[in-house]
Order: structure tokens, then C-alpha cells, then sequence
């Protein structure tokens, strides 16, 4: 059994990456983290095989590595872009991936980190997705600047009521946007909005460009 802890400030993509992880049987995620103080808890008390950390917890990479070493826990981060990779492979993280990576592509790296081996996730692929992504492109071209605004918040994590407040209007008028929105871009709730949003980098740049923090 792999025993994971992911640790990420991003709630939204640390939630999908449990998802993901969750249904395998040989996989169980012990323990999740989204500031530095609750990952070396975590680290500490759970010997974790695998440790998933984000880059943006600004975490010293090198003290995290000889932390998670003394455990027996390989490190895994997840990178703010592809440029970061070799630093973060220097100073002794075991793989790196980033945030548009597969469901797939995420259970093959915590496999082989966990055999001791190590993973990069390819990013000659992901260029080309980020240049080509004409699914990404259509959604974009179907959401209005309102609803762009709406699914910047939800990637960020906010509830209804918070978008609301933001936003200046009541929480079943987003509640009535985000219907809107899941109807366009075909998904169910939330969590599948925030994940479709990450993959599609075209996407996300665009609502990000919506000026909403």
C-alpha cells in the first residue's frame, strides 16, 4: 500500500488529486496539508511513502527533502512551471509535475516514486496542448465576462457566498451563473469545473485576465 500526503495551498487541485488517487486500490492519501507548519506534521507523523508537496508553499525544497528522507518518504512537487523543474530535481525532489498534468500521468509518477525511481512529467506534450487546445478555446469563447469572472473565484477556491460578496450580487444569482456555466462547458459540479479550468490552460489564462483576486 502507497501511503500518500499532499500538501498544496490550491484546495481545488489538492481535492482532485485525492479524487484521483483515492479509487486505486493499492493507494490510500493519509493525510492532506495546505500550509508548510501541517506538511511536516503530516510528514512526521504518518511516514508517508510519498510525499506530493506543492512549489507554492515556498517551502525550502532541500530541507524538505532531507526531512522527508529521515521518513523513508519520497518527495513528488508540483512545479509552478516548466522552467522550475530541474532546480526542483536538483535539489532532490524525486519527480515533478504540474498542475495540468493527467489522472493517469499522476498515478504513473506515484508509482514509480514509490519504487524508489524517478518521473518528469513530458512537457513537450503540454506545450502543445497550451498552444493547440482547441477545446479549451471554444469553452473560452462561450462564457461571458461575468461567468469568466465567476469560474476564476471557484479555481481559487471561494464558496458561492464569497463570489457573491465579490461580485456584488446575491448567492442563488451565482448560483444560477454557475448552472449556466456547467451547462456550456459540460460538467457536473465544482470540482470538475476547477479541474476542466486547470487542463485548459487557455482557460485558465482567460479567467485568470478577468482581473478577479
Amino acid at each position: 500500500m502507497l501511503k500518500i500526503i499532499l500538501a498544496d495551498n490550491q484546495a481545488i487541485f489538492r481535492a482532485g488529486a485525492a479524487k484521483v488517487l483515492a479509487v486505486e486500490d493499492d493507494i490510500r492519501v493519509v493525510a492532506q496539508a495546505e500550509n508548510t507548519e501541517k506538511l511536516f506534521s503530516a510528514l512526521n507523523s504518518f511516514k508517508a511513502s510519498v510525499l506530493i508537496v506543492a512549489e507554492s508553499l515556498k517551502t525550502d525544497v532541500a530541507s524538505l527533502v532531507e526531512t522527508a528522507k529521515k521518513n523513508k518518504t519520497s518527495v513528488v512537487m508540483i512545479g509552478d512551471a516548466p522552467e522550475d523543474g530541474p532546480k526542483l530535481q536538483k535539489a532532490g525532489a524525486q519527480a515533478v509535475i504540474y498542475r495540468n498534468v493527467s489522472g493517469q500521468a499522476l498515478l504513473d509518477c506515484v508509482r514509480k516514486v514509490g519504487k524508489g525511481e524517478h518521473w518528469s512529467q513530458k512537457t513537450e506534450a503540454e506545450a502543445m496542448v497550451s498552444d493547440n487546445d482547441a477545446v479549451g478555446a471554444r469553452v473560452r469563447d462561450r462564457l461571458t465576462p461575468k461567468e469568466l469572472k465567476i469560474v476564476a473565484l471557484i479555481v481559487q477556491g471561494y464558496k458561492n457566498k464569497e463570489i457573491a460578496t465579490k461580485l456584488g450580487t446575491t448567492e442563488q444569482v451565482i448560483k444560477n451563473y454557475l448552472r449556466n456555466v456547467y451547462d456550456k462547458i459540460g460538467v457536473s459540479d465544482r470540482l470538475e469545473l476547477a479541474l476542466f479550468t486547470i487542463h485548459h490552460k487557455i482557460l485558465l489564462d482567460a479567467a485568470s485576465a478577468t482581473g478577479v483576486s
